[in-house]
């Protein structure tokens, strides 16, 4: 029978009595911030973000809806996060090249957490998850997002588990472009705005441009086990440095769009100030291009062009709010 972390903590406080009660339970906090991944939550709180400064500039916003918003943001963040340390286990157990961006959160792979805790775990999660979209229905009569929320949890159940599983079979990438890109925000914007009559969908398409670099960006360090495994990522299926390269071009297209859409609320000054600082980051990547994983290069390619991906959300949103 296997042993969780937190029941080792105990049983080394009975044998040993070295270490304070207070200790373990620091230490068992410590664990489940690990297998939380924090840092990832940036990649729903900004879209999410996004849509509803959309709907504030419209005059639609409230804060009651907000919160709602991004404790189901927190919520989907970690039902995401502990799923795919369960899908990935096998492939995660092999890979020698993980860093901060992928390769799960090891908390498995290191017997931190048991399957069967961290299984519970994102049933909770995914269950407060549709429990928000209840609330956000019940509150404004407006079932739209309780929807979209469905559709993320199918999103997700698509892209790790059986029978599509389709982050091994090909196409991971469009579904966390779709998820990422498309229903955060547009569940941001809804909640928000209670229609999507007056939603920017060239910046919709922006934002489903920017999930897929980055998507392709954090499968590139993974690509020696994903490659054991058959997973059949971006990286594997085109090779490392095409893989690169491809996000770089897409960057580049992303860059265009971002200085011809008509960011709604924007103005010119405060349009091309974003788009500067984007084209840095472009720019800067492509002196780290063909660097292998595991190597130093290939993290700091992998966090500019990250970087990229949210600069805009980041910009356009603070903007908007601060109207």
């Amino acid at each position: 029978m296997s042993i969780t972390e937190t029941e080792l903590f105990f049983r080394k406080n009975r044998e040993k009595g070295k270490e304070s009660f207070p200790v373990h339970i620091f230490k068992w906090l410590k664990v489940w911030l690990q297998a939380a991944r924090m840092p990832s939550q940036l990649y729903i709180f900004l879209p999410l973000l996004l849509g509803q400064s959309m709907a504030f500039i419209q005059g639609s916003f409230s804060w009651k809806i907000f919160v709602l918003c991004h404790i189901y943001g927190l919520c989907v963040q970690l039902f995401i996060v502990f799923a795919n340390d369960i899908a990935d286990l096998e492939t995660d157990t092999i890979n020698r090249t993980h860093n901060v961006f992928s390769g799960g959160s090891r908390v498995l792979v290191n017997n931190f957490l048991s399957w069967k805790t961290l299984a519970w775990a994102a049933c909770i999660f995914g269950l407060l998850c549709l429990i928000i979209g209840l609330l956000l229905g019940w509150i404004d009569n407006n079932w739209g997002p309780l929807f979209l929320i469905v559709t993320g949890l199918v999103l997700l159940w698509a892209y790790s588990f059986k029978p599509l599983r389709l982050s091994y079979r090909g196409g991971g990438e469009f579904l966390q472009m779709f998820g990422v890109g498309g229903l955060l925000p547009v569940i941001g914007y809804l909640a928000q705005h209670g229609s999507l009559s007056g939603i920017s969908w060239p910046l919709i398409g922006l934002m489903l441009l920017l999930a897929l670099t980055c998507a392709m960006s954090t499968s590139l360090p993974d690509e020696p086990s994903d490659r054991v495994s058959l997973k059949k990522s971006s990286t594997v299926l085109l090779g490392n440095l095409n893989n690169q390269r491809l996000i770089l071009a897409l960057n580049g297209v992303a860059l265009l769009v971002l200085l011809l859409i008509p960011a709604g609320g924007l103005t010119s000054k405060e349009q091309f100030f974003i788009v500067m600082a984007c084209f840095v980051l472009w720019i800067s990547g492509m002196g780290f291009l063909g660097n292998q994983p595991g190597s130093r290069g290939l993290l700091v390619f992998i966090a500019l062009n990250v970087s990229f991906s949210l600069l805009p959300m980041a910009g356009l949103s603070l903007v908007l709010f601060l109207r």
